[in-house]
């Protein structure tokens, strides 16, 4: 017979393992996934996937956006990868740290062998940069790319430009002259990183307007670039997203805590032309 105290603890392991079990059973899952995409395709798959994910028996979340170490193990695999083998990255981010990102698209854009980006939802900001490196971008008929405008802490690069621009300058304090001042140098070296990534896929004059377009500021910083919008400005996009990549995402769960939840029978639905919808 079990007494109470005992019974405890094994409330208290239930609670510590069964997080721990979920997650290897998911990480599992992935790495299936994964490779059944990489048999398919006979590619190197690598996913950057930024999610907000419960960890823990407490039920805490961490919210991820790119970093160092994401550029580490990225950097690893295309090492691993053999220079004739094409590399497919799967992302989902909201952008993250600019050196990160600046390494990731580098060696993408060294890979000798097609590199192409899958955009499942989003790739702002930073994964834009990345996605720039690719020779194909991929993205679902409602995904989004970014704008790569530099941001200095929470003030776009642009915008602190133009106020120098437009007050005289015995009007505006050292701070903010300091501050204009590495303004325009991260806007030149935005300018010219994404023009590096682009020039050999199309012609210089075309590359040098996309890298002008894209960093100058003339959108916020979270303006939605729609896959026709990309299109139009001359970058390599398609919409023909493999259905295992979508599926591949449901692997990635959205922590629903303190959000609202999103219900639906998860079955296409197929109607004749001929049906029509009857309101009574």
């Amino acid at each position: 017979m079990y007494g109470g105290f005992d019974i405890f603890w094994l409330i208290f392991l239930f609670f510590i393992l069964m997080p721990m079990l979920k997650q290897w059973n998911l990480e599992r899952q992935r790495m299936a996934a994964i490779r059944s995409i990489e048999n398919k395709t006979k590619s190197r798959v690598i996913t950057l996937i930024h999610r907000q994910e419960s960890v823990g028996f407490l039920g805490m979340f961490a919210r991820n956006f790119i970093n160092i170490e994401d550029s580490e193990e990225v950097l690893r695999a295309i090492r691993l990868t053999p220079k004739d083998m094409p590399i497919d990255i799967i992302m989902h981010t909201p952008g993250g740290l600019l050196l990160a990102a600046e390494q990731i698209a580098n060696a993408l854009k060294k890979h000798p062998a097609k590199v192409t980006v899958f955009v499942p939802h989003y790739a702002m900001s930073g994964g834009t940069l990345i996605a720039l490196a690719a020779d194909e971008i991929v993205m679902d008929e409602h995904a989004v790319l970014g704008p790569v405008d530099p941001q200095l802490g929470q003030m776009p690069a642009a915008s602190i430009l133009k106020v120098v621009e437009e007050k005289p300058k015995n009007e505006i304090d050292d701070q903010t002259l300091i501050m204009a001042d590495v303004a325009a140098k991260a806007l030149r070296q935005t300018r010219a990183f994404v023009f590096g990534l682009l020039k050999d896929k199309m012609s210089e004059d075309k590359a040098r307007d996309i890298a002008q377009v894209l960093s100058e500021g003339r959108w916020t910083h979270d303006y939605p670039i729609s896959s026709e919008e990309a299109a139009a400005l001359g970058l390599p996009v398609s919409i023909n997203m493999e259905e295992e990549i979508r599926q591949l995402m449901h692997l990635y769960p959205q922590s629903g805590r303190g959000r609202p939840s999103v219900h639906y029978v998860p079955l296409p639905y197929h109607s004749s032309p001929s049906e029509k919808r009857v309101i009574q």
